[in-house]
């Protein structure tokens, strides 16, 4: 089993302020040997790293961890897509066989700092040409947004983090749905089953209330499309990481074996071209 989205840092208050009081129990380092020790028992096997700071020094300090430490199978970077230089430095990240991917903080930025954006859309082709992934963070008043974003970069393999961040609440956010249907409908996209359960309202959460949410990706993305993700060490706030691994796989029980092997292992493999 492969979790396709977690993250490290070495914990300080300036870059990670977005850390509320409420969020203090991931106030502190998380690094590679605790990870190693949360998946053990789990099923998972491999791992995706994903950047939670916007430096390239952030991508190299990720990707000398991969170079240890077997079980992570690959590293989503960031890099300063927006400079002309971007090509020079993603040739060089690249060099490591464990740079799989690109990543933004794009949720809640207006539309012409990214997906208006000249720059961002250079970024974004230099990314094309070189078949590397790119993973798309928004929230979910930013679908239709990034359905016209999507649209420019037909060649572009995009990883939706999160399923765009539903607001899991008293009802069931319709609009969320459409939005999810309507990028779905674009092949180059991918979905994460992660994350979710930072976006529950109530104090308590459980299978069945994320049920809905699992099925509308499930049903517009397929399972060939779609893969299950941690969001470690963030998913603390509300679950450790072995109950949900137990509530993903709650929720695919009633799939096929192959079905199941595809969100939980293959889909990740094809999206990032990763080695089983």
């Amino acid at each position: 089993m492969i979790d396709s989205h977690h993250h490290f840092w070495k914990y300080n208050a300036e870059t990670f302020g977005w850390i509320t009081d409420e969020m203090s129990v991931i106030r502190k380092d998380f690094l590679p040997r605790d990870l190693e020790r949360s998946i053990t028992g789990t099923g998972v096997s491999g791992c995706i790293t994903v950047q939670a700071s916007q430096t390239v020094e952030e991508a190299e300090w990720l990707l000398s961890f991969a170079t240890q430490h077997p079980f992570i199978k690959g590293v989503v970077g960031w890099v300063p897509l927006k400079t002309p230089e971007v090509g020079t430095v993603l040739d060089r990240l690249a060099n490591n066989p464990h740079f799989r991917g690109v990543r933004e903080i794009i949720q809640g930025s207006p539309d012409e700092l990214y997906f208006g954006s000249s720059e961002f859309q250079r970024g974004i082709r230099e990314l094309t040409k070189r078949g590397i992934p790119y993973d798309l963070l928004i929230f979910q008043n930013q679908l239709s947004s990034a359905v016209e974003f999507v649209d420019e970069h037909p060649n572009q393999i995009f990883i939706l983090d999160h399923c765009a961040k539903p607001e899991i609440g008293d009802t069931f956010p319709e609009m969320w749905s459409e939005g999810i249907w309507q990028l779905a409908r674009r092949e180059n996209v991918f979905c994460k089953f992660s994350g979710l359960v930072t976006e529950v309202k109530a104090d308590v959460w459980n299978v069945d209330l994320l049920r809905p949410y699992f099925e509308t990706v499930l049903q517009a993305f397929g399972p060939k499309r779609l893969m299950c993700g941690s969001d470690w060490p963030v998913c603390l706030v509300r679950s450790e990481y072995g109950r949900w691994i137990s509530a993903v796989k709650e929720l695919a029980a009633d799939l096929s074996e192959t079905e199941r092997g595809t969100i939980f292992s293959g889909t990740a493999l094809r999206a990032y071209s990763l080695e089983n």
